[in-house]
């Protein structure tokens, strides 16, 4: 018997789930996620003790606008359940960015607020 693994097969179970299996809630739920993530990494807030280092507001912008795109367009449609707390994480993510600005944009002029 050889140490290489053997393709599975239909009756082991796979790791992975075909994007088609995967219901659309769960699928925006985790690129939001992923970009709250990013975000807050981009804006000085993860644990890392270089994460001074790793502020970059420029490119927070770009990820904070994409995620409130993303909640607001997708809100209505995935329920409140989800909706919620995906503005939550949203608005706390639009504090931090305005927080570690040197110089604050005007209200309703942040990113993701347009």
């Amino acid at each position: 018997m050889s140490d290489e693994a053997e393709p599975s097969s239909a009756s082991s179970p796979n790791p992975t789930r075909d994007i088609a299996q995967v219901p659309a809630v769960e699928v925006v739920t985790t690129v939001a996620v992923h970009l709250m993530s990013a975000a807050a990494v981009k804006c000085g807030l993860s644990d890392d003790p270089d994460a001074e280092d790793q502020i970059d507001l420029a490119e927070a912008r770009i990820l904070i606008t994409a995620l409130a795109g993303l909640v607001n367009a997708s809100a209505s449609l995935v329920g409140g359940s989800h909706a919620g707390p995906l503005r939550d994480g949203l608005s706390s993510l639009q504090a931090a960015f305005r927080e570690a600005s040197v110089i604050p944009d005007a209200p309703g002029e942040g990113p993701g607020e347009s």
